[in-house]
């Protein structure tokens, strides 16, 4: 035993010692020249320490004159500790210089907690920041890199526990014990000490984490019994595991232990029982899915780390945890921004928008970012957020998206903030977008599914189905490629159908990937109005959740020269969890049907799609006429050559025989339907060969002369057999912008099985017949008209934009309105200088037509077959010899006997009245409402 002076000199050595390390950790004592002192005084210190037992603490403790210099005293030695621990004074290589530091730290630590125990447990003397830093101080310990064992090799690990012993798990049981005991004083910890305790119990030692992730529970019931819930520890507890497990903490053995040990715990407390199995269960799943987030974070595979953050950001959106829901959604949008995907990048950052109001008021911390932390008020926030987004949308060419909140910030700028500059600028910005629209190509993406199957695949992928959405120009090819390049170790499967459960259950790694189809949603604005292909085509490949994918299949004996009449196909449609584009560039499947497509069904489907795609060239043709000319001419010789085609003698041989017309009555009306259709696309290739016609060059004018010889044979044989159809003369020179055939002829629907399914009941006629327009063209109001107009009403100019407004918007008639009633001959007279009835079908061709056959009724009976034509009226004009004279007080004399130059002249002069306004007088306001019951009449005959 050492005398009282010999000790008071060590311990005051001690004193001196501690307080020059303090000194150097907080760097106000030594300048940096002198920095190899600092391992010098902390090993003095520690050698001092090492030499006391512990009577030598107890002496020097009572040297302390009162409870405060005591507290002090202890306060500054565990934040000394701290820091020391936190910045180790010796190379990382000084093993044996940390381990002593370490065992000298822990025998001190533990005797200073005795002394804790004994002078500030009670209430009375309850020291809660002295217990705080005691907690800290044991945490920053148990976790310090020079006691992660695991983390050595396996010699050095032998020798540190031979020598040493695990330390960790020393003061973790020390840890454990005192927080048992503090009693009612544990409330005081919650939740601050919910991070801290975490952090020690994902340390991967077995015994340390049984001994420790109890002290959870004991912290969920001491919330529950003062508050009834443990909301504070449930919020605390989920956000420290994001940065623990984010940081590298945290395995699946921990989450089994968590589950079974909070259960075991909650089992003995039925009250409780239920709150805790909840909470279990949403920890494990968050644990699922950071690790897998982990896992892929340092992937190069940045599609991996997408899937997983949105996995992510879906569970925090699902349990209302805001803050950590847009932290991240801007995670996700920098990587859409490393892969130059502005559109999901967009989509993503549109998220934190809807959490958002057009308030004024302060804006809440959970909802800030980083990013946009110049933005006080939520309007100043979601301003900003939509001048990005924009941004981002315009670079992705989603100009539609981009004008909805263009309109959305217009209407704020206008009603609410007054800010007409912004607005004249939006309005700029909004009017380049539509420009855009209407100008610039948007190429169609590919859709692409591909199935990850077997065990082999991480749990986000495995087993699972995707619809991916390939970039602009992307080949399945190359997409498939990119994608096998991410599993290097997958087999690709060259089968489009799904695999059992042999492949599913297997430990390897299997992908299948085929394109899909993408179903056009219907957009019911469009409904029964003219439609520009720009703004169509856009909704057949965007704003989508439904693909299918056609595969062919043969039933029955197979005709080896006709392989249309055993072509079946089976259809497999695919449904994802969320439409497409959206904040991934590929989504979930989360439903699949098949369906079987019989070869009549596919023969519809086939000339359906055919007609689509003439009419949709026309149309480009139509509006640009810098369009290179061979894409239009492959397209019309690979239907009317008969070298290349076919397709008719093909479906004639199969379906158009008595044989299947008497084996197959069901069929009847698919029949019809596919001989509409072909005849259908007659005037389709004209068209199409006129435009040729005036764009070919002269060393292609041959090519074009074969061309148009086979489109006249074939012109002649489809006609004789299936009748004529005819579309309106449009022309091409009109003031504004290029008319298009699609604006004037759109189908109703392309490849769906209610258009194979729908009555085909268009009349067929023989060769000499043709389907001609009739349509109701005003004629201008004369002179006498407009001075009396001009009399009654003070402001012309308002009245007569007033009418032409009204005049297009009324120009259209429909095929499910009616006829009205017979007008008599007096009133049109009335009438015969407002408006003019034009047709330029000649009644005396049609002789031998059914007597009295309303226009509209015949024109409702064409439509069904027939796509709907928004801007005129198409109809079969058959009317008989005694209705002639009535017709003739209808419309412009039609004389029988006109000339062929002369009926051309007549019917383009027609056709360029089709869209002109009226002018409607006051006057004649009384004949313009009984031509109004005139076509709401339906007892009507014309």
């Amino acid at each position: 035993m050492v005398g009282y002076d010999k000790l008071r000199r060590i311990l005051c050595t001690v004193c001196v010692c501690l307080s020059v390390a303090t000194e150097v950790q907080s760097g106000s004592g030594l300048n940096t020249e002198s920095d190899r002192c600092q391992s010098h005084f902390v090993a003095c210190m520690t050698a001092i320490l090492n030499q006391m037992n512990n009577q030598h603490y107890s002496v020097y403790i009572e040297t302390f004159q009162t409870s405060s210099e005591l507290v002090d005293f202890l306060m500054e030695t565990f934040i000394m500790f701290k820091d020391l621990i936190g910045k180790n004074v010796y190379p990382s290589d000084w093993m044996a210089m940390s381990m002593v530091q370490n065992r000298v730290f822990l025998r001190a630590i533990n005797k200073f907690a005795e002394t804790m125990n004994q002078k500030f447990l009670e209430n009375m003397n309850f020291e809660v920041q002295l217990w705080n830093n005691y907690f800290h101080l044991a945490v920053a310990f148990i976790t310090q890199d020079s006691l992660q064992l695991e983390n050595f090799s396996h010699a050095k690990y032998n020798k540190i526990q031979n020598k040493y012993g695990d330390m960790r798990r020393l003061i973790g049981f020390a840890i454990r014990d005192m927080w048992y005991k503090l009693g009612q004083n544990k409330i005081c910890f919650i939740p601050g000490m919910v991070g801290p305790i975490l952090e020690m119990t994902l340390i991967p030692e077995v015994e340390l984490r049984k001994a420790t992730i109890p002290i959870f529970f004991d912290m969920m019931l001491c919330e529950y019994q003062r508050t009834g819930e443990f909301k504070k520890f449930e919020n605390e507890i989920i956000l420290k595991l994001d940065h623990e497990v984010e940081g590298g903490r945290g395995d699946e053995q921990y989450m089994q232990l968590f589950e079974s040990i909070l259960t075991e715990c909650a089992c003995q407390y039925p009250g409780i029982f239920s709150l805790v199995e909840n909470f279990v269960s949403l920890v494990k799943g968050l644990l699922e899915k950071l690790l897998d987030y982990r896992t892929v974070m340092n992937d190069e595979s940045k599609d991996n780390r997408m899937s997983c953050t949105v996995n992510l950001l879906n569970f925090y959106k699902d349990i209302n945890r805001e803050e950590m829901y847009i932290r991240y959604l801007y995670k996700l949008r920098d990587l859409h921004l490393d892969c130059e995907n502005y559109t999901e990048a967009a989509y993503t950052l549109l998220l934190h928008t809807w959490l958002l109001k057009w308030s004024d008021e302060q804006c809440a911390p959970q909802v800030m970012s980083t990013e946009f932390q110049c933005s006080q008020t939520y309007r100043h926030l979601k301003e900003n957020l939509y001048e990005k987004i924009i941004e981002y949308f315009d670079k992705g060419k989603m100009w539609e998206e981009a004008i909805s909140l263009c309109k959305e910030l217009a209407e704020q700028y206008e009603k609410e903030v007054f800010d007409y500059e912004l607005l004249s600028q939006n309005l700029i910005q909004q009017a380049k977008f539509y420009e855009n629209i209407m100008k610039i190509l948007r190429p169609k993406p590919d859709y692409f599914a591909v199935g990850y199957y077997g065990q082999g695949f991480p749990t986000f992928l495995r087993n699972k189905v995707f619809i991916y959405r390939g970039k602009e120009y992307e080949r399945r090819e190359d997409f498939q490629a990119q994608l096998m390049s991410q599993f290097p170790s997958a087999e690709k499967m060259n089968t489009t159908s799904a695999p059992g459960e042999d492949v599913k259950n297997s430990p390897g790694q299997y992908i299948q990937c085929f394109t899909v189809q993408p179903v056009l949603e219907e957009q019911p604005r469009f409904k029964n109005k003219a439609v520009p292909d720009q703004i169509i085509n856009f909704y057949k490949s965007n704003n989508v959740h439904r693909f299918h994918y056609s595969r062919p299949v043969r039933k029955g004996s197979v005709d080896p020269e006709n392989e249309f009449a055993s072509m079946w196909i089976e259809r497999t449609s695919f449904v994802t969890a969320y439409k497409l584009p959206g904040i991934l560039r590929w989504f979930e499947v989360v439903s699949m049907s098949q369906t079987t497509i019989s070869p009549l069904e596919n023969a519809i489907e086939t000339m359906s799609t055919t007609n689509e795609k003439i009419l949709m060239m026309i149309n480009q043709y139509q509006s640009d006429e810098n369009l290179p000319i061979n894409p239009l001419s492959m397209l019309l010789n690979g239907i009317v050559d008969p070298a290349v085609m076919g397709g008719f003698a093909k479906y004639e041989k199969a379906f158009f025989t008595e044989e299947y017309i008497r084996d197959h009555p069901e069929d009847q009306e698919k029949l019809n339907r596919l001989k509409d259709l072909i005849a259908w696309q007659i005037p389709f290739l004209g068209a199409g060969i006129k435009i040729h016609e005036r764009r070919v060059s002269d060393n292609l004018r041959p090519f074009h002369d074969r061309m148009e010889e086979c489109f006249k044979h074939l012109k002649v044989k489809v006609e004789k057999q299936y009748g004529a159809r005819e579309l309106p003369d449009f022309d091409d020179k009109r003031v504004g912008r290029p008319r298009s055939m699609l604006r004037s002829y759109r189908q109703l629907s392309v490849i769906s099985l209610t258009s194979m399914n729908s009555d085909c009941s268009t009349p067929n006629k023989i060769a000499s017949e043709s389907f001609d327009l009739e349509v109701a063209l005003p004629k201008p109001v004369k002179a006498e008209s407009e001075e009396t107009a001009l009399q009654i009403n003070p402001h012309p100019e308002v009245k007569m934009r007033r009418s032409k407004k009204r005049t297009k918007r009324s120009s259209v008639v429909f095929a499910d309105e009616k006829t009205g009633p017979e007008i008599s001959i007096s009133d049109m007279q009335c009438l015969s200088r407002k408006y003019e009835f034009m047709s330029d079908t000649n009644l005396s061709e049609h002789v031998g037509a059914p007597r009295k056959t309303s226009v509209l009724k015949q024109m409702s009976s064409v439509s069904r077959s027939m796509p709907t034509i928004p801007g005129v009226t198409l109809s079969v004009s058959l009317v008989a010899p005694d209705e002639t004279t009535a017709s003739h007080r209808l419309s412009q004399p039609v004389f029988p006997s006109t000339s062929d130059g002369d009926k051309k002249t007549f019917k383009k002069k027609k056709v360029n009245q089709l869209f002109k306004t009226m002018r409607i007088s006051k006057v004649l306001e009384d004949g313009k409402q009984s031509v109004e019951q005139h076509f709401k009449s339906p007892s009507t005959d014309l």
